[in-house]
């Protein structure tokens, strides 16, 4: 019987990924599998990973096809009811996969559960997203989130693998993989979370796929949440309010628009955009706003502006996930 099975793709990850693979491996309080999927290394990496003398770890291939299919293959191979992630540059801290098991069979309404991460490497712009990510816990935390950046560290995530299964595993698309699992299982009614502990070290060197490949970048996120934040809203009888007639507003309302959602006004602190039109809709202030008659949309890009729109709607009656959510 297994308890958790391990889902680390790897590509020329020589330097990196004997100490991915063994940090991973020193669990031993509870029945793991680790399946390294070979996706097309060149540099000797498939040698390093069968090296490995541990009856647990199994070395796949799927032959080049990518990250996508690396992580179905190893996903149909799983034996396990949970799934685990990593990737094959990433640090498992000790007691991690114990942590998130247990409390995974103790919460049968999460479909996902990630940990805190400490970020190596990168810049100032990713410090922030992690500091952001980590300042999520509970499941209301996350689905208040959600639209605004994937809220999980995909290599720190356990999921239900029946979970997953019922929303049809990775799919492959113009648009971050991990993200998208995320937005489906929160469609189908599953609760996403996390350990409030630090139990992963998110290693980035230069040239990592969240710098590089194109499916990470900001219009494809934007696009893949776009149907999900419409859904999520089909049921809403108030008004539809965008607070931000900036740029990233626009954005996203001609994103939402295609999904048949609409803004009837636009909130904009500006007194020159005051009285103005965007995208056929008036721009007003924000004392034009009440809970009862109106859903706000913030999708302001200018940093610092979340905790000043927080205030100000709260200060007028609004609740957060119920009356308001932020957008990017």
């Amino acid at each position: 019987m297994v308890d958790v099975s391990v889902l680390l793709p790897f590509r020329d990850a020589a330097p990196t990924l004997e100490r991915s693979l063994r940090s991973v491996l020193a669990e031993r309080s509870i029945a793991l599998e680790v399946l390294a999927v070979d996706d097309g290394s060149r540099d000797g990496s498939t040698s390093i990973a069968r090296a490995i003398a541990d009856p647990r770890l199994r070395v796949l291939s799927s032959k080049g096809h990518g990250l996508v299919a690396a992580l179905e293959t190893a996903r149909r191979a799983a034996r396990a009811p949970f799934l685990a992630r990593m990737d094959a540059d990433d640090v498992s801290l000790p007691g991690r996969l114990a942590q998130q098991y247990r409390a995974l069979e103790a919460r049968p309404s999460l479909g996902a559960l990630g940990t805190r991460v400490r970020a190596v490497g990168g810049g100032e712009g990713l410090r922030r997203y992690v500091a952001w990510q980590n300042s999520l816990r509970t499941e209301a935390d996350h689905r208040r989130e959600l639209f605004v950046e994937a809220p999980l560290c995909h290599p720190s995530a356990m999921m239900r693998a029946s979970a997953v299964d019922a929303v049809g595993g990775y799919r492959t698309g113009d648009f971050p993989e991990d993200y998208d699992l995320w937005l489906r299982l929160d469609a189908a009614g599953w609760g996403l979370a996390k350990l409030p502990r630090v139990l992963l070290e998110w290693c980035h060197a230069e040239g990592r796929a969240t710098f590089s490949d194109p499916r990470y970048r900001i219009e494809a996120f934007r696009a893949l949440k776009a149907p999900f934040l419409a859904r999520r809203l089909v049921d809403e009888t108030r008004a539809i309010v965008t607070w931000g007639a900036g740029r990233t507003g626009r954005r996203t309302m001609r994103l939402l628009e295609a999904h048949s959602l609409r803004a009837s006004l636009w909130v904009d602190v500006d007194p020159a955009k005051i009285g103005r039109t965007a995208r056929g809709a008036p721009i007003v202030a924000a004392d034009r706003l009440h809970p009862s008659q109106h859903f706000v949309l913030a999708a302001v890009g200018a940093r610092g502006a979340r905790p000043l729109i927080r205030k100000a709607l709260v200060a007028r009656g609004f609740r957060e996930g119920r009356d308001f959510l932020f957008v990017s």
